[in-house]
């Protein structure tokens, strides 16, 4: 590069330029703005006319999205309509039943600690978790003292296995109604004792003995608990089987669980079919739940419990 000469209007002489510091600093923040500023401008004028194979994608994509999105939103109210709709027919169906509001029975439904766990504290959460633990392991000792309790019973001499099957071939939980307790009369609308377990089926199902026993009651009537069969098993245990339309077996016949003693009806006082199933030992009624063992899963007996205790009114 050639040196650069300046006139010195003073000495009346020309004399060579010299280089400050603040000039060549000045020179090279001036090329490197420009530089940036360069940059941007290429940047901006190469995306307003050349495109990548991403941008072309997901404009592609955008489009496509515009096309569907009317349609699924369409469609996702019309789901919606139908589930609310599907929703107001069950519970219209509940309260011409059972004269109440369809209960709430999802598992989860009242867990509701955590919906707030982004405003909560680190002690709140570990007092609250510490407290659950607690309360679970109480839990765990008294069903570990219930269970040996029960393998003491059963490894007993004489000990006597009770009626362990559902009276009902593929009795599931929509089909459960009120259990023993106070419920609610379906024709006196007043709270009465309900001493068995409605289970809600078709005219003319199928009902079989719960377990091996001997039929000892037979009657028929247009009253009450109308057509009952009562079986007795060994260890003081008696089932009870009423509203029957038909009775397939007489007093003193020996039954076990494949045997069809009768099939459901509205004999009786009742406002639909259903079999109203009793359990009884030694005098004492006892809950049909318990009892369906032999026939049950575990989250399936979980859901029947839960609905035959939050059901408020009986079918008789």
């Amino acid at each position: 590069m050639a040196p650069r000469y300046i006139y010195d209007d003073k000495q009346v002489h020309f004399r060579r330029a010299t280089r400050t510091f603040r000039s060549v600093t000045f020179r090279v923040l001036k090329y490197f703005f420009v530089s940036i500023g360069l940059a941007v401008i290429y940047y901006f004028v190469f995306s307003l006319f050349f495109s990548t194979d991403t941008e072309r994608r997901l404009r592609q994509e955008n489009r496509m999205y515009a096309k569907i999105y009317p349609e699924m939103e369409k469609k996702e109210r019309l789901l919606s309509d139908v589930v609310a709709g599907l929703q107001m027919r069950d519970d219209g169906i509940y309260k011409t039943i059972f004269h109440t509001e369809a209960p709430n029975v999802e598992r989860l439904s009242s867990v509701d600690f955590l919906s707030g766990g982004d405003t909560l504290r680190d002690a709140d959460i570990v007092a609250y978790a510490s407290g659950r633990l607690d309360m679970l392991e109480g839990y765990t000792a008294e069903v570990e003292a219930r269970f040996r309790d029960i393998f003491d019973k059963c490894g007993k001499d004489g000990f006597v296995m009770p009626p362990m099957h559902s009276p009902l071939r593929g009795f599931s939980y929509a089909q459960t109604g009120a259990s023993v307790g106070p419920k609610i009369n379906p024709f006196y609308k007043v709270s009465v004792e309900h001493h068995g377990l409605d289970m809600i089926v078709h005219q003319d199902t199928p009902v079989f003995s719960a377990g091996k026993g001997v039929v000892t009651g037979v009657q028929r009537s247009g009253r009450g608990l109308g057509n009952v069969v009562e079986i007795t098993h060994d260890g003081g245990y008696v089932t009870r089987y009423a509203h029957l339309d038909k009775i397939t077996v007489a007093r003193g016949r020996k039954v076990d669980e494949e045997t069809v003693i009768g099939h459901v009806g509205t004999s009786g006082m009742t406002i639909a079919p259903h079999l109203h199933y009793e359990v009884i030992k030694d005098g004492k009624v006892l809950d049909p739940v318990n009892y369906f063992f032999g026939d049950l899963d575990p989250y399936s007996y979980a859901d029947i419990l839960i609905m035959s205790v939050t059901t408020g009114q009986s079918m008789d």
